[in-house]
Protein backbone atom coordinates (compact mmCIF):
# COMPACT_ATOMS: atom_id res chain seq x y z
CA UNK A 1 0.00 0.00 0.00
CA UNK A 2 0.98 3.73 -0.23
CA UNK A 3 1.37 3.73 3.53
CA UNK A 4 4.67 1.30 2.62
CA UNK A 5 6.19 4.81 1.44
CA UNK A 6 4.88 7.17 4.06
CA UNK A 7 4.95 7.27 8.01
CA UNK A 8 5.04 3.81 8.50
CA UNK A 9 8.58 3.32 6.52
CA UNK A 10 10.33 4.57 9.57
CA UNK A 11 9.37 1.52 11.65
CA UNK A 12 9.96 -0.82 8.88
CA UNK A 13 13.64 0.44 8.60
CA UNK A 14 13.70 -0.31 12.58
CA UNK A 15 12.62 -4.01 11.68
CA UNK A 16 14.92 -4.33 8.89
CA UNK A 17 18.10 -3.19 10.61
CA UNK A 18 16.80 -5.30 13.93
CA UNK A 19 14.78 -7.69 13.32
CA UNK A 20 15.53 -9.15 10.09
CA UNK A 21 19.30 -7.71 9.22
CA UNK A 22 21.29 -10.54 10.96
CA UNK A 23 10.64 -18.51 -6.96
CA UNK A 24 13.98 -20.15 -8.88
CA UNK A 25 15.15 -17.13 -10.88
CA UNK A 26 17.96 -17.01 -13.18
CA UNK A 27 18.87 -14.11 -15.51
CA UNK A 28 19.29 -14.33 -19.11
CA UNK A 29 21.58 -16.40 -20.35
CA UNK A 30 24.34 -13.25 -20.59
CA UNK A 31 23.46 -13.16 -16.97
CA UNK A 32 23.58 -16.41 -15.98
CA UNK A 33 26.90 -15.56 -13.55
CA UNK A 34 23.97 -14.76 -11.18
CA UNK A 35 23.09 -18.20 -10.79
CA UNK A 36 26.26 -19.55 -9.14
CA UNK A 37 24.57 -22.29 -6.46
CA UNK A 38 25.76 -22.19 -3.01
CA UNK A 39 25.48 -25.76 -2.72
CA UNK A 40 28.38 -28.24 -3.11
CA UNK A 41 26.10 -30.40 -5.25
CA UNK A 42 25.17 -27.43 -7.50
CA UNK A 43 21.68 -26.44 -9.13
CA UNK A 44 22.25 -28.09 -11.94
CA UNK A 45 22.05 -31.39 -10.62
CA UNK A 46 18.90 -33.71 -10.58
CA UNK A 47 19.55 -34.98 -7.04
CA UNK A 48 16.43 -35.41 -5.10
CA UNK A 49 14.99 -32.24 -4.21
CA UNK A 50 16.90 -30.45 -6.28
CA UNK A 51 15.54 -27.73 -8.54
CA UNK A 52 17.60 -27.50 -12.48
CA UNK A 53 17.01 -23.89 -13.46
CA UNK A 54 17.00 -23.42 -16.64
CA UNK A 55 16.63 -19.35 -18.55
CA UNK A 56 13.52 -18.22 -19.32
CA UNK A 57 13.42 -14.78 -21.01
CA UNK A 58 11.48 -12.05 -19.59
CA UNK A 59 8.36 -11.07 -21.75
CA UNK A 60 7.99 -7.30 -19.52
CA UNK A 61 9.95 -4.42 -21.03
CA UNK A 62 12.74 -2.73 -19.46
CA UNK A 63 11.20 -0.21 -16.27
CA UNK A 64 9.05 -3.22 -15.01
CA UNK A 65 8.45 -4.31 -11.83
CA UNK A 66 6.17 -6.12 -9.11
CA UNK A 67 5.63 -9.29 -10.96
CA UNK A 68 3.39 -12.12 -9.95
CA UNK A 69 2.32 -15.50 -10.96
CA UNK A 70 -0.88 -17.96 -10.84
CA UNK A 71 -1.92 -21.75 -12.56
CA UNK A 72 -4.84 -22.44 -13.48
CA UNK A 73 -6.16 -26.01 -13.02
CA UNK A 74 -5.16 -27.01 -16.83
CA UNK A 75 -1.54 -26.16 -15.44
CA UNK A 76 -1.12 -22.90 -17.76
CA UNK A 77 1.16 -20.46 -15.90
CA UNK A 78 0.35 -16.95 -15.98
CA UNK A 79 3.10 -13.72 -15.38
CA UNK A 80 1.76 -10.34 -14.78
CA UNK A 81 3.58 -7.15 -14.34
CA UNK A 82 3.29 -3.54 -14.01
CA UNK A 83 5.74 -1.75 -16.71
CA UNK A 84 5.79 2.15 -18.57
CA UNK A 85 3.14 2.66 -20.21
CA UNK A 86 2.99 3.43 -24.09
CA UNK A 87 1.44 7.06 -23.13
CA UNK A 88 3.25 7.61 -19.88
CA UNK A 89 1.67 6.41 -16.67
CA UNK A 90 1.53 2.70 -15.67
CA UNK A 91 0.54 -0.53 -17.24
CA UNK A 92 -0.39 -3.61 -15.92
CA UNK A 93 0.38 -6.14 -18.29
CA UNK A 94 0.53 -10.56 -18.33
CA UNK A 95 1.68 -13.07 -20.55
CA UNK A 96 0.98 -17.00 -20.21
CA UNK A 97 3.74 -19.32 -20.68
CA UNK A 98 3.37 -21.52 -24.09
CA UNK A 99 6.05 -24.12 -24.68
CA UNK A 100 9.62 -22.57 -25.12
CA UNK A 101 8.78 -19.10 -24.26
CA UNK A 102 5.89 -16.33 -23.25
CA UNK A 103 2.82 -15.63 -25.16
CA UNK A 104 2.74 -11.87 -26.37
CA UNK A 105 1.94 -9.90 -23.47
CA UNK A 106 -1.84 -8.32 -23.12
CA UNK A 107 -2.52 -5.12 -21.58
CA UNK A 108 -5.33 -5.46 -18.81
CA UNK A 109 -4.95 -1.89 -17.13
CA UNK A 110 -3.64 1.41 -17.86
CA UNK A 111 -3.21 5.04 -16.93
CA UNK A 112 -1.46 7.55 -15.08
CA UNK A 113 -3.25 6.37 -11.63
CA UNK A 114 -2.12 3.24 -11.35
CA UNK A 115 0.13 2.60 -8.35
CA UNK A 116 3.44 0.83 -8.28
CA UNK A 117 4.28 -0.66 -4.61
CA UNK A 118 7.35 -2.71 -3.92
CA UNK A 119 5.25 -4.87 -1.19
CA UNK A 120 1.69 -4.53 -2.60
CA UNK A 121 2.09 -5.90 -6.23
CA UNK A 122 -1.05 -6.76 -8.36
CA UNK A 123 -2.97 -10.09 -7.65
CA UNK A 124 -3.77 -12.34 -10.48
CA UNK A 125 -6.07 -15.33 -10.36
CA UNK A 126 -6.08 -18.06 -13.04
CA UNK A 127 -9.11 -19.91 -12.89
CA UNK A 128 -9.02 -22.10 -16.06
CA UNK A 129 -6.83 -21.55 -19.28
CA UNK A 130 -9.44 -18.75 -20.46
CA UNK A 131 -10.58 -17.05 -17.56
CA UNK A 132 -8.61 -14.78 -15.31
CA UNK A 133 -8.59 -12.12 -13.03
CA UNK A 134 -6.60 -9.49 -12.09
CA UNK A 135 -6.62 -6.60 -9.07
CA UNK A 136 -4.70 -3.58 -9.13
CA UNK A 137 -4.41 -0.63 -7.01
CA UNK A 138 -5.23 3.26 -7.67
CA UNK A 139 -4.80 6.71 -6.36
CA UNK A 140 -7.60 8.12 -5.62
CA UNK A 141 -8.12 11.53 -4.49
CA UNK A 142 -4.76 12.98 -5.06
CA UNK A 143 -3.75 11.61 -1.60
CA UNK A 144 -0.64 9.71 -1.72
CA UNK A 145 -1.61 7.88 0.97
CA UNK A 146 -5.45 6.86 -0.20
CA UNK A 147 -5.17 4.17 -2.56
CA UNK A 148 -8.60 2.04 -3.70
CA UNK A 149 -9.02 -1.74 -5.21
CA UNK A 150 -9.62 -2.37 -8.60
CA UNK A 151 -10.46 -6.27 -10.14
CA UNK A 152 -11.26 -7.31 -14.13
CA UNK A 153 -12.21 -10.78 -15.07
CA UNK A 154 -11.97 -12.28 -18.62
CA UNK A 155 -13.19 -15.33 -19.99
CA UNK A 156 -11.31 -15.43 -23.55
CA UNK A 157 -8.07 -15.61 -22.11
CA UNK A 158 -7.31 -12.00 -21.63
CA UNK A 159 -8.68 -10.39 -25.38
CA UNK A 160 -11.22 -8.32 -23.64
CA UNK A 161 -11.87 -7.55 -19.95
CA UNK A 162 -14.73 -6.60 -17.94
CA UNK A 163 -15.43 -3.19 -16.96
CA UNK A 164 -13.05 -2.79 -13.51
CA UNK A 165 -15.14 -2.84 -10.61
CA UNK A 166 -14.44 -1.70 -7.13
CA UNK A 167 -15.01 -4.69 -4.01
CA UNK A 168 -16.57 -2.31 -1.18
CA UNK A 169 -19.38 0.12 -0.95
CA UNK A 170 -17.44 2.26 0.99
CA UNK A 171 -16.27 5.24 -0.31
CA UNK A 172 -14.17 6.91 2.27
CA UNK A 173 -10.48 7.93 1.07
CA UNK A 174 -8.77 5.58 2.45
CA UNK A 175 -5.92 3.11 1.43
CA UNK A 176 -6.33 -0.51 0.88
CA UNK A 177 -5.10 -3.08 -0.62
CA UNK A 178 -2.83 -6.10 -0.16
CA UNK A 179 -5.63 -8.25 -2.52
CA UNK A 180 -5.67 -12.11 -2.25
CA UNK A 181 -8.12 -13.64 -4.96
CA UNK A 182 -10.40 -16.70 -5.30
CA UNK A 183 -12.49 -18.60 -7.46
CA UNK A 184 -16.26 -18.15 -6.14
CA UNK A 185 -18.84 -19.84 -8.66
CA UNK A 186 -19.19 -17.43 -11.33
CA UNK A 187 -17.57 -14.64 -9.80
CA UNK A 188 -14.13 -14.04 -7.57
CA UNK A 189 -13.85 -13.40 -3.96
CA UNK A 190 -11.79 -10.94 -3.19
CA UNK A 191 -9.81 -10.61 0.06
CA UNK A 192 -7.77 -7.44 1.16
CA UNK A 193 -6.78 -4.99 4.20
CA UNK A 194 -8.49 -1.89 4.12
CA UNK A 195 -8.43 1.38 6.37
CA UNK A 196 -11.72 2.90 6.42
CA UNK A 197 -11.77 3.22 10.05
CA UNK A 198 -8.62 4.83 10.42
CA UNK A 199 -9.49 7.41 7.48
CA UNK A 200 -12.28 8.60 10.28
CA UNK A 201 -9.11 10.35 11.79
CA UNK A 202 -7.18 13.08 10.82
CA UNK A 203 -4.03 11.50 11.42
CA UNK A 204 -2.57 8.33 11.09
CA UNK A 205 -1.37 8.13 15.07
CA UNK A 206 -4.59 10.00 16.41
CA UNK A 207 -6.43 7.54 14.67
CA UNK A 208 -4.33 4.74 16.72
CA UNK A 209 -4.55 6.26 19.75
CA UNK A 210 -8.01 6.13 19.93
CA UNK A 211 -8.20 2.62 18.26
CA UNK A 212 -8.71 2.68 14.76
CA UNK A 213 -7.19 0.09 12.98
CA UNK A 214 -6.27 -1.60 9.32
CA UNK A 215 -9.12 -4.32 8.72
CA UNK A 216 -9.26 -7.55 6.88
CA UNK A 217 -12.18 -7.33 4.60
CA UNK A 218 -14.02 -9.66 2.50
CA UNK A 219 -16.29 -9.49 -0.88
CA UNK A 220 -17.23 -11.50 -3.66
CA UNK A 221 -17.46 -9.76 -6.89
CA UNK A 222 -19.35 -11.21 -10.20
CA UNK A 223 -18.60 -10.59 -13.70
CA UNK A 224 -20.74 -7.75 -14.00
CA UNK A 225 -18.73 -6.09 -11.18
CA UNK A 226 -22.40 -6.82 -8.79
CA UNK A 227 -21.25 -7.23 -4.91
CA UNK A 228 -22.27 -9.62 -2.31
CA UNK A 229 -21.16 -11.51 0.55
CA UNK A 230 -19.39 -8.11 2.29
CA UNK A 231 -17.72 -9.19 5.23
CA UNK A 232 -15.27 -7.28 8.00
CA UNK A 233 -13.32 -10.65 9.06
CA UNK A 234 -11.18 -8.94 11.56
CA UNK A 235 -11.65 -5.52 12.69
CA UNK A 236 -7.60 -5.10 13.89
CA UNK A 237 -4.68 -6.58 11.77
CA UNK A 238 -1.13 -5.71 10.52
CA UNK A 239 -0.87 -2.79 8.32
CA UNK A 240 0.91 -3.70 5.03
CA UNK A 241 1.29 -7.52 4.82
CA UNK A 242 0.71 -9.59 2.44
CA UNK A 243 -2.52 -11.72 2.52
CA UNK A 244 -3.02 -15.07 1.24
CA UNK A 245 -5.77 -17.24 0.38
CA UNK A 246 -6.56 -20.81 -0.99
CA UNK A 247 -9.19 -23.00 -1.28
CA UNK A 248 -9.59 -26.53 0.30
CA UNK A 249 -12.28 -29.52 0.25
CA UNK A 250 -13.83 -27.51 3.63
CA UNK A 251 -13.64 -24.07 1.94
CA UNK A 252 -12.28 -21.09 1.82
CA UNK A 253 -9.22 -20.33 4.02
CA UNK A 254 -7.00 -16.87 4.15
CA UNK A 255 -4.00 -16.19 6.18
CA UNK A 256 -2.82 -12.94 7.44
CA UNK A 257 -0.72 -11.24 9.88
CA UNK A 258 -2.82 -10.01 12.94
CA UNK A 259 -2.53 -7.12 15.46
CA UNK A 260 -2.97 -7.52 18.84
CA UNK A 261 -4.12 -5.11 21.18
CA UNK A 262 -0.70 -5.05 22.79
CA UNK A 263 1.67 -5.27 19.20
CA UNK A 264 1.66 -9.11 18.96
CA UNK A 265 1.64 -9.55 15.24
CA UNK A 266 1.59 -13.20 14.33
CA UNK A 267 -0.05 -15.00 11.69
CA UNK A 268 -4.15 -15.79 12.02
CA UNK A 269 -6.05 -17.73 9.66
CA UNK A 270 -10.01 -17.78 8.54
CA UNK A 271 -12.22 -20.10 7.48
CA UNK A 272 -15.47 -20.46 5.37
CA UNK A 273 -16.79 -23.49 6.85
CA UNK A 274 -20.79 -24.03 6.02
CA UNK A 275 -21.38 -20.50 4.65
CA UNK A 276 -20.12 -18.92 7.85
CA UNK A 277 -16.66 -17.64 9.07
CA UNK A 278 -14.79 -19.13 11.70
CA UNK A 279 -13.48 -16.57 14.05
CA UNK A 280 -10.13 -15.29 13.35
CA UNK A 281 -7.12 -18.23 15.45
CA UNK A 282 -3.95 -18.48 15.79
CA UNK A 283 -1.52 -20.32 12.97
CA UNK A 284 1.38 -20.66 15.63
CA UNK A 285 1.67 -18.26 18.68
CA UNK A 286 5.22 -16.86 17.95
CA UNK A 287 4.82 -13.96 20.15
CA UNK A 288 6.47 -11.32 18.06
CA UNK A 289 5.93 -8.50 19.52
CA UNK A 290 6.56 -5.26 17.25
CA UNK A 291 5.05 -1.60 17.53
CA UNK A 292 5.28 -1.02 13.70
CA UNK A 293 4.41 -3.13 10.25
CA UNK A 294 7.33 -5.98 8.93
CA UNK A 295 5.76 -5.95 5.85
CA UNK A 296 6.23 -9.80 5.55
CA UNK A 297 3.13 -11.82 4.85
CA UNK A 298 2.64 -15.46 4.91
CA UNK A 299 2.35 -17.50 1.88
CA UNK A 300 -0.65 -20.97 1.38
CA UNK A 301 -0.70 -23.93 -0.92
CA UNK A 302 -3.36 -26.52 -0.94
CA UNK A 303 -4.29 -29.63 -2.37
CA UNK A 304 -8.20 -31.23 -1.20
CA UNK A 305 -7.81 -30.77 2.71
CA UNK A 306 -3.82 -30.89 2.52
CA UNK A 307 -2.56 -26.92 2.79
CA UNK A 308 0.80 -26.32 3.65
CA UNK A 309 1.63 -22.19 5.18
CA UNK A 310 4.82 -20.48 5.47
CA UNK A 311 5.41 -17.34 7.33
CA UNK A 312 8.27 -14.77 8.58
CA UNK A 313 8.48 -14.27 12.38
CA UNK A 314 11.14 -12.00 14.31
CA UNK A 315 9.91 -13.11 17.49
CA UNK A 316 12.52 -13.63 20.55
CA UNK A 317 14.66 -10.65 17.89
CA UNK A 318 16.24 -13.78 16.03
CA UNK A 319 14.38 -13.64 12.00
CA UNK A 320 13.27 -16.88 10.87
CA UNK A 321 11.17 -18.52 8.06
CA UNK A 322 8.81 -21.33 9.92
CA UNK A 323 6.78 -23.65 7.25
CA UNK A 324 3.82 -26.22 8.29
CA UNK A 325 1.62 -28.69 7.18
CA UNK A 326 -2.05 -29.15 8.03
CA UNK A 327 -4.15 -32.33 6.86
CA UNK A 328 -7.52 -30.56 8.05
CA UNK A 329 -7.94 -27.85 5.69
CA UNK A 330 -6.15 -25.40 8.03
CA UNK A 331 -7.77 -26.23 11.31
CA UNK A 332 -4.32 -27.14 12.55
CA UNK A 333 -1.30 -27.27 11.80
CA UNK A 334 1.67 -29.52 12.81
CA UNK A 335 4.70 -27.91 14.42
CA UNK A 336 6.65 -25.75 12.08
CA UNK A 337 9.98 -26.25 10.54
CA UNK A 338 12.94 -23.95 10.68
CA UNK A 339 13.56 -23.15 6.43
CA UNK A 340 15.93 -20.36 6.71
CA UNK A 341 19.85 -20.27 7.38
CA UNK A 342 20.17 -17.95 9.99
CA UNK A 343 19.80 -14.32 8.26
CA UNK A 344 16.53 -14.10 6.27
CA UNK A 345 14.53 -11.26 5.00
CA UNK A 346 11.28 -13.39 4.78
CA UNK A 347 9.59 -12.70 1.73
CA UNK A 348 8.29 -16.17 1.86
CA UNK A 349 6.48 -18.40 -1.19
CA UNK A 350 5.55 -21.92 -0.47
CA UNK A 351 3.94 -24.65 -3.17
CA UNK A 352 2.81 -28.29 -2.31
CA UNK A 353 4.17 -30.79 -5.03
CA UNK A 354 2.70 -33.71 -6.03
CA UNK A 355 4.03 -36.67 -3.62
CA UNK A 356 3.27 -34.59 -0.57
CA UNK A 357 6.24 -32.49 0.21
CA UNK A 358 6.61 -28.63 -0.49
CA UNK A 359 8.83 -26.31 -2.08
CA UNK A 360 9.67 -23.04 -0.25
CA UNK A 361 11.32 -20.16 -1.19
CA UNK A 362 12.47 -16.69 0.63
CA UNK A 363 14.82 -14.04 0.38
CA UNK A 364 18.46 -14.67 2.87
CA UNK A 365 20.68 -11.80 3.35
CA UNK A 366 23.74 -12.84 5.12
CA UNK A 367 25.55 -9.87 4.22
CA UNK A 368 24.85 -6.66 2.00
CA UNK A 369 23.89 -9.23 -0.69
CA UNK A 370 20.84 -10.86 -0.81
CA UNK A 371 20.30 -14.51 -2.55
CA UNK A 372 17.12 -15.85 -3.52
CA UNK A 373 17.00 -19.49 -1.70
CA UNK A 374 14.72 -22.28 -1.91
CA UNK A 375 14.40 -25.65 -0.12
CA UNK A 376 11.94 -29.02 -0.27
CA UNK A 377 10.32 -29.94 3.22
CA UNK A 378 9.13 -33.41 3.18
CA UNK A 379 5.64 -34.65 4.71
CA UNK A 380 7.53 -35.02 7.94
CA UNK A 381 9.04 -31.79 7.98
CA UNK A 382 12.67 -32.88 7.42
CA UNK A 383 14.74 -30.87 5.29
CA UNK A 384 16.94 -31.02 2.03
CA UNK A 385 19.82 -28.85 1.37
CA UNK A 386 18.98 -25.46 -0.02
CA UNK A 387 20.11 -23.81 -2.82
CA UNK A 388 20.74 -20.30 -4.31
CA UNK A 389 18.46 -19.50 -6.97
CA UNK A 390 19.56 -15.53 -7.60
CA UNK A 391 21.84 -13.34 -6.37
CA UNK A 392 19.53 -10.13 -5.73
CA UNK A 393 19.04 -6.55 -4.14
CA UNK A 394 18.52 -6.78 -0.30
CA UNK A 395 16.69 -3.32 -0.67
CA UNK A 396 12.83 -3.11 -0.48
CA UNK A 397 12.75 -2.38 -4.89
CA UNK A 398 13.23 -5.57 -5.30
CA UNK A 399 10.25 -6.80 -3.92
CA UNK A 400 9.05 -10.42 -3.20
CA UNK A 401 10.09 -13.02 -5.40
CA UNK A 402 7.01 -14.99 -6.67
CA UNK A 403 7.12 -18.82 -7.60
CA UNK A 404 4.18 -21.03 -9.01
CA UNK A 405 3.93 -25.02 -9.84
CA UNK A 406 2.81 -26.42 -12.74
CA UNK A 407 3.30 -30.40 -12.67
CA UNK A 408 6.98 -30.70 -12.70
CA UNK A 409 7.94 -27.44 -13.50
CA UNK A 410 8.58 -24.40 -10.66
CA UNK A 411 8.18 -20.99 -12.33
CA UNK A 412 9.48 -18.13 -10.57
CA UNK A 413 9.72 -14.50 -11.35
CA UNK A 414 11.53 -11.35 -9.62
CA UNK A 415 12.56 -7.34 -9.86
CA UNK A 416 15.84 -6.66 -10.48
CA UNK A 417 16.79 -3.71 -9.06
CA UNK A 418 18.44 -1.26 -11.97
CA UNK A 419 18.17 1.95 -13.75
CA UNK A 420 16.00 0.43 -15.18
CA UNK A 421 14.75 -2.14 -12.98
CA UNK A 422 13.65 -5.45 -15.00
CA UNK A 423 11.35 -8.50 -14.20
CA UNK A 424 12.91 -11.95 -14.58
CA UNK A 425 12.00 -15.15 -14.86
CA UNK A 426 13.04 -18.78 -15.03
CA UNK A 427 11.77 -22.37 -15.18
CA UNK A 428 13.16 -25.52 -12.86
CA UNK A 429 12.72 -28.61 -13.49
CA UNK A 430 12.16 -30.70 -10.19
CA UNK A 431 14.84 -33.81 -9.32
CA UNK A 432 13.91 -36.98 -8.54
CA UNK A 433 11.39 -37.40 -5.28
CA UNK A 434 8.76 -35.03 -6.86
CA UNK A 435 6.35 -35.99 -9.81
Amino acid sequence: MTRANSAMSGARDAVASCAVSRCILALHLVLGALLAPADPAGAGTAARGVLVVRPHPSPARPGAAEPNLAVAVDGTVWLSWLEPGARGGRALRAAKLAGAGWSRPITIAEGDSLVANWADFPALLAISRERLAASWMLQVGGEVAAGDIRLAQTHDGGATWSRAACPHRDASPAERGFVSLLEQGEGVRVFWLDAREMAEHSDGAAGHERGAAMSLRTAVVDPDGGLSEEALLDARVCDCCQTAAVRTARGALVAYRDRSPDEIRDISLLRLEGGRWTEPYALRFDGWKIPGCPVNGPSLDAFVDRVVAAWYTGAGDSGRVLAAFSEDGGATFGEPARVDEGAPLGRVEVALLEDGSALVSWVEAPGKAARIRARRMAGDGSLEPAQTIARISATRASGFPRMARSRDRVVFAWTEVGKPSRVRTAVARLGTGAH
